[in-house]
């Protein structure tokens, strides 16, 4: 962890935010005491619905595309 003083923070924020992204915790401090902490934000991963209920939400609506080819090719 590093500790840096807010006016350098200031100066440097950018720089900052990419050592916090590549995963380093920062404690800014005014006169010596600690007053902020940067740390990189969580992960947030989405849980997959079930292959029951993606095949449930796929539907089935409209012309079969099966129909829709021999269709097509009776055509030309």
């Amino acid at each position: 962890m590093k500790n840096i003083g807010i006016k350098e923070a200031r100066q440097n924020l950018p720089g900052l935010i990419d050592q916090v992204e590549a995963g380093e915790e920062i404690v800014i401090t005014r006169q010596g005491k600690a007053v902020a902490k940067l740390i990189p934000a969580p992960v947030i991963q989405r849980k997959l619905p079930s292959l029951k209920d993606f095949r449930l939400g796929i539907g089935h609506t409209g012309t079969p595309s099966a129909r829709l080819l021999r269709e097509d090719r009776e055509l030309q």
